[in-house]
This record gives C-alpha cells, sequence and structure tokens, in this order.
C-alpha cells in the first residue's frame, strides 16, 4: 500500500513540520541513548503552548526499583478530584513525562480531572515486569496518600497510547478484584498481543517507528524471555477480560498495530466489557503528538475527556 497517498492533507502537514524542524536528525534504535536523545528533541515543538493548570508538580514515590517520578495535573486548586492516570507511549524504550505534557495537560482541561503521569523506568535497563510494578505502586501510592495530592483514589481511570496503551491494559488485567477500583481505560494504539496482522503487512511505512522490524526491536527490549508472552498482563488478548472496567479505544487506518485494537475491541465486548471504539483514516500511529496541527487528533482527546467525564464525574 502506498501509505503516503492515504494520509489525511493534515497528517501531511505534521510530517512536513517535523522533516523541517528535525530532518537532520539521525534516528536508529541501535544507538539507543542517541535515539531517546532525538525523540525527546522532535517531541519539544509538539508540546509547546499547552494550556495552562492550576497546578503542575513534580514529584516521587517509594517503588519496588526505587523512587517513581510522579507528575501531577490539577486544573482546579481546591477539592478532591478524580484522577486518570496516564502512561506514555515510545515502545517501552522511549519517552518520559516531558515527551507527553501536552497530551497529559489537554486531558486534564478537558476532562477536568486530575492527571498523574507516571515516569516508568524504560527497557531494555528494566525488563518487564518493572514498568508493570512501578504503575502497580503509583496506583497503590494513590490509594493511601492519593488525599494529599488532592485525589479522591475511589474515582480512577488508566490511560495511555502505544506501549502506553498496553501498559494500562495490562495493569488493569493485574488489578481486577483489588483495590483501587479502576473506573475507565482509555486505550489509544496500543500493541496487546497480536503477533501477525492484515495492519502489519499492508501498513508497515518508515513514518511512524512502528514497522515490523521495530516492533521487534520494542518486543525484544522490553521482554526477559520467550515465557515472558505467557503472562497475561502482556498478552492481553488471551487474558480473561471478563469484570474489567469500560473502556475507550482509538484505532488508526494507516497504524501498523490498528488490527490489535480491532480485536481487542471484539473480545472486550465477547466479554461484556462497556467499551467505545473509535476509528480515524488518513493518520498514522502517534498522531496524538500532532493535535497543534490535526483537529482530528484533538478530536480524539476530547472524546477521551468525555469518557472520562463519565465514568469519573
Amino acid at each position: 500500500m502506498d501509505i503516503r497517498a492515504r494520509l489525511d492533507p493534515e497528517m501531511l502537514a505534521a510530517l512536513a513540520e517535523s522533516q523541517r524542524l528535525y530532518g537532520g536528525e539521525t534516528f536508529d534504535l541501535q544507538d539507543l541513548p542517541a535515539a531517546r536523545e532525538v525523540y525527546a528533541r522532535e517531541r519539544r515543538f509538539w508540546n509547546s503552548d499547552g494550556p495552562a493548570l492550576a497546578e503542575v508538580r513534580d514529584f516521587s514515590i517509594p517503588g519496588p526499583y526505587g523512587a517513581v517520578p510522579l507528575r501531577l495535573y490539577r486544573p482546579a486548586t481546591e477539592g478532591l478530584l478524580p484522577a486518570l492516570v496516564y502512561l506514555h507511549g515510545g515502545g517501552y524504550v522511549l519517552g518520559d513525562l516531558n515527551t507527553h505534557d501536552r497530551i497529559m495537560r489537554l486531558f486534564a482541561v478537558r476532562s477536568g480531572a486530575a492527571v498523574v503521569g507516571v515516569d516508568y523506568r524504560l527497557a531494555p535497563e528494566h525488563k518487564f515486569p518493572v514498568q508493570l510494578e512501578e504503575i502497580a505502586a503509583a496506583l497503590d501510592w494513590l490509594a493511601d496518600e492519593g488525599r494529599s495530592a488532592g485525589i479522591d483514589a475511589a474515582r480512577l481511570a488508566l490511560g495511555g497510547d502505544s506501549a502506553g496503551a498496553h501498559l494500562s491494559l495490562g495493569t488493569a488485567i493485574a488489578f481486577k478484584g483489588r483495590s483501587p477500583r479502576i473506573s475507565g481505560m482509555l486505550l489509544y494504539y496500543g500493541s496487546f498481543g497480536l503477533g501477525d496482522s492484515l495492519s502489519m503487512r499492508v501498513c508497515a511505512n518508515d513514518l511512524d517507528g512502528v514497522k515490523p522490524s521495530d516492533l521487534a526491536f520494542y518486543r525484544n527490549a522490553y521482554l526477559r524471555g520467550p515465557r515472558d508472552r505467557e503472562d497475561q498482563r502482556l498478552d492481553c488478548l488471551s487474558a480473561d477480560l471478563a469484570g474489567l472496567p469500560p473502556a475507550y479505544v482509538l484505532a488508526l487506518e494507516l497504524d501498523t498495530l490498528r488490527d490489535d485494537s480491532l480485536a481487542l475491541v471484539e473480545l472486550l465486548t465477547r466479554a461484556g466489557v462497556a467499551c467505545r471504539l473509535t476509528r480515524h483514516d488518513g493518520v498514522l500511529h502517534g498522531y496524538l503528538h500532532y493535535s497543534r496541527v490535526i483537529p482530528k487528533a484533538m478530536q480524539a482527546i476530547e472524546e477521551g475527556a468525555t469518557a472520562l467525564r463519565g465514568w469519573l464525574f
């Protein structure tokens, strides 16, 4: 498939802007420290002009492998607020709170809920299930100490993009039947367990960092070994999905991982989980970052914020 010929004009404009700003950069996953620096620099432009909030504060909590950095976004200074616990994407090997700052600010402003970003440790230095255990530590801290940050731990949702969507679903599976209760999930174009799919074969491209060789790199960096694939927190499509909280799922027409989202929605529906699927055409993986120039990306955030209000307020 000629992916570029199918792209929405606004998606093409976003790619052109990135090329103009960072076209001389070399992004090579085999040199991961350098790739992380390039990724962070490329995201700076797309994170500028984020909305102001009543409070944005960085702090750390104790975790199983040392301190876990969190960032709190509060759209209001007074009263207890529900919260979205947001997990950034980046293939488990890239990204941090700064690369997804604008996205988290927008969710806070548009939903009225607080947002708590979790700066989990990255692979391959820290492999599965370190990230899930740090996210669990953040949820446990919110259950015990959330009031000190103005958060009502009885009203929590999980959400993320790409690898962050996978981590959100894996965490929700781990937290079924335990406290704190998760009230909803925002799952933006995640990888949920398909080893092969039509979208992986026909949508592969060099524009968005998720061609099959990239996915293999991320997977090998994240996993300790083949037995990890049997863990239902990882292979979410083979998990018992009954009893999970309601979900908003976004699938993108030209995303290599599109069919993961479609398969997940089918399985969630069969399991009796309330689920809303939205499909956006003409756009690539990672496009939430481009809300400055792509109105549909802002629409996807608005849809997630609407879902949050329904679950948390």
